[in-house]
């Protein structure tokens, strides 16, 4: 709405910046940046309506007139868009809709954390399946497994094939099952990264 004079605006942005302070979230720059009325600068914009109606391409003047009819806001929400695409609606709701989209995304992700399986050319059988072990329960627990082969003096200059070898030997010992990528060469020796498949 056009808020001249009403405080329900200035209640929208506190209660979204008390949030924002307590979540450790900066929305001041996404305001900033937002354009909304007469803050839009392009001549002409594609409109949305406030039930999702394409309005098309209307001057920006014809939009702010409409949006004022509705006693609704012109929200530029796609600024990059050729032309920009603005929306007629409540900048209260928009502001509330976008929190919403960004929780219901943090929701959705997840924390994966890369742990560590090293070993060596020299490891024995014993050591090769509790090192197995471990990768399979940072898999079990949907993290990522980077498995280093530690190679020391001479043996960074043996055959590459021999070590890759060695590496596919003790991926072969894990039981979960993961995806993989390719191994890569280090200064200190080979790894490659495996993640629970998806």
């Amino acid at each position: 709405m056009f808020y001249k004079g009403r405080p329900a605006y200035f209640l929208y942005l506190l209660v979204f910046f008390l949030f924002a302070e307590k979540q450790k979230l900066c929305y001041y720059t996404f305001i900033q940046k937002l354009r909304l009325n007469n803050q839009i600068s392009a001549r002409e914009v594609r409109v949305i309506g406030p039930e999702g109606e394409n309005f098309g391409v209307l001057t920006t003047e014809e939009a702010l007139r409409r949006a004022k009819e509705s006693d609704l806001d012109l929200i530029e929400i796609s600024p990059t868009a050729k032309p920009p695409v603005a929306k007629i609606m409540d900048r209260g709701k928009y502001f509330y809709e976008q929190e919403k989209k960004r929780k219901l995304a943090a929701k959705k992700q997840k924390d994966v954390e890369i742990k560590s399986v090293r070993i060596g050319i020299g490891t024995s059988l014993h050591d090769m399946e509790l090192k197995a072990r471990q990768a399979d329960e940072f898999l079990t627990e949907g993290n990522k497994a980077k498995v280093d082969l530690a190679l020391r003096g001479r043996e960074k200059y043996l055959d590459r094939k021999f070590l890759e070898e060695r590496i596919e030997r003790f991926l072969a010992i894990i039981s979960h099952s993961f995806e993989r990528e390719d191994i890569k060469k280090g200064p200190r020796g080979l790894s490659l990264i495996i993640g629970p498949k998806k």
